[in-house]
């Protein structure tokens, strides 16, 4: 994890203004937000890489009563995040009223009760279904989709979104979420996989099954595949080289390779 240090710790420490510039200025210090500093450089940061940092850059400075929640939520528990979606660390104070945009933090105003939150690394943060529950009920389907298939396989169950669910049943947006989570499959085993089927269910598709097992006629284990598509006698790919890359960039460059044992054609 990395190590990030406030402007009043490193001064208490001996430090003084001057030479936290000059550590800046080489290299020595990483300017993670105003008041904070990551103490060293690691290339290929992801976009989850950077708002940890962000959030331990800001987490010492909140008020009590900040219960991190949607994107901020998303990167601490583990999920895919789009960069948009964590350009400032989103928190929550368990009253109503309006929020409040600054420069690094967004505060929500909304009610909430303990068994909504629970503690990561001693932080208070909505719990896993909550913070599906509130991406899927604001974030763009594939986003969520994507988010939620992660918290799938990490343990979230189907009765925790449902009961979820219930409890918002007057809330904006619940009935996106509803459509989610009818949508979400823990076969899914990538950010592109889940974004793709989004794709193929936006384009009119027949649903696919996730990752089917193919055998031969003497039984034989052959393959297993991304997507299939039994009455097609169709299987898809998801194209695995854009793995590497961010979120965002996967969504915009997603594609399934299908073919059929028949033609062989691709659609």
């Amino acid at each position: 994890m990395d190590e990030i240090k406030l402007t009043r710790a490193l001064l208490d420490q001996g430090f003084d203004h001057d030479d936290l510039r000059r550590l800046h200025r080489g290299g020595e210090l990483i300017r993670v937000r105003r008041g904070a500093y990551a103490l060293e450089e690691r290339p290929g940061l992801t976009v989850e890489d950077r708002h940890r940092r962000l959030i331990l850059g800001t987490a010492p400075q909140l008020r009590d009563g900040a219960v991190f929640r949607h994107g901020s939520a998303a990167v601490l528990h583990g999920l895919p995040v789009w960069p948009a979606a964590v350009e400032r660390v989103h928190v929550t104070r368990n009253r109503s009223g309006n929020g409040i945009k600054r420069a690094v933090v967004q505060v929500h105003g909304t009610p909430l009760d303990w068994p909504a939150i629970v503690l990561i690394d001693n932080r208070p943060v909505t719990s896993l279904a909550r913070t599906v529950l509130d991406l899927a009920r604001t974030w763009p389907m594939t986003q969520a989709v994507a988010a939620g298939d992660r918290a799938l396989t990490l343990g979230l169950t189907r009765a925790e979104l449902d009961a979820g669910l219930v409890a918002m049943e007057c809330w904006p947006g619940v009935r996106a979420a509803r459509r989610v989570v009818e949508f979400l499959d823990v076969r899914s085993e990538s950010v592109g996989e889940s974004v793709s089927r989004v794709r193929l269910m936006e384009e009119g598709l027949p649903a696919p099954e996730p990752q089917h097992e193919i055998f031969g006629p003497d039984g034989q284990f052959m393959a297993r595949v991304d997507f299939y598509w039994k009455e097609q006698r169709t299987v898809g790919e998801f194209d695995g080289k854009s793995s590497v890359r961010s979120a965002s960039s996967m969504e915009r460059s997603s594609t399934v390779g299908c073919s059929s044992p028949a033609s062989g054609s691709r659609m």
